[in-house]
């Protein structure tokens, strides 16, 4: 065996950050001092490392001499811990409108998954994989989220079978609580999102005829998209950073607990910047 110095680039505040909450989920299971193969520090090193660089968990795990079971369980433990940090929908939506926001971004991302057998029927009658996305021709899941206009993300849904449309994960996890905040802080979302009702502006479609859009529709297009583009950089500042949510061999249900997580990850890290 070889060993070898690394670096994990991050602050020293957000290993703190993770720490405390691990601590604190310790103390609530009455968890005794001594008991555990890592210590709330080195466990918040160990699951910082596999969000920031994704490593093969079991090799990760032998690194902080942890067995795969155990390495599994503290990753699992640290995900739940940070999950419950992250805002829901409803205060998510309530800070937006008290800070003032003109419109918020509403955007899908299908995270990729290792194959789930999970069958499930088409709308033709046929047995199909519940978790294949024909979007990314891959197997995920799709998460919800909502950006600021500088696409900088606010808040992120429970997963859904990739296969699901964004339009109707939208109406299942997100567009039942923005419609009354719509009224006033419009949402902007691509064309997979049209007939999703008052508040949410889409780009119009093409003519099927061969017909061009009118100028004025045109103009329209190109604004809403210019505007909700940005929130193409906030799965980045996601996935990019965070680099465990670009493929995961974790169970896709753990998809949304995942993206939660490093939602929170992201937020602190702002915090701290700014």
């Amino acid at each position: 065996m070889i060993t070898y110095p690394a670096m994990l680039d991050v602050s020293r505040d957000l290993i703190r950050f993770v720490a405390k909450l691990l601590r604190q989920e310790r103390a609530s299971r009455g968890t005794r001092k001594g008991t555990r193969a890592l210590t709330c520090w080195f466990q918040a090193v160990f699951v910082v490392a596999w969000f920031r660089q994704r490593p093969n968990l079991t090799l990760h795990g032998k690194a902080f001499g942890l067995s795969q079971a155990t390495a599994y369980r503290y990753l699992h433990e640290a995900i739940d811990v940070l999950a419950d940090q992250a805002p829901d929908l409803h205060s998510a939506l309530h800070r937006a409108a008290g800070e003032g926001l003109p419109h918020l971004i509403l955007d899908g991302k299908v995270f990729d998954t290792d194959r789930c057998r999970i069958k499930t029927t088409s709308v033709k009658g046929a047995q199909i994989d519940a978790w294949y996305a024909g979007k990314t021709s891959d197997f995920g899941g799709n998460v919800q989220a909502l950006f600021a206009p500088d696409g900088f993300p606010l808040w992120t849904s429970d997963v859904e079978p990739g296969g699901v449309p964004d339009i109707d994960a939208a109406r299942t996890h997100v567009l039942p609580a923005a419609y009354p905040y719509a009224r006033s802080m419009p949402i902007l979302a691509d064309p997979g999102y049209q007939g999703a009702g008052h508040g949410v502006y889409t780009p119009f479609k093409q003519p099927a005829d061969g017909n061009v859009l009118s100028i004025d529709n045109r103009t329209y297009n190109h604004l809403i998209r210019a505007l909700r583009c940005l929130g193409e950089r906030g799965f980045a500042l996601l996935t990019q950073r965070w680099t465990a949510l670009q493929h995961t061999t974790l169970s896709p249900s753990r998809i949304g607990d995942l993206a939660r997580a490093a939602l929170v990850l992201v937020h602190f890290e702002r915090r701290k910047i700014s």
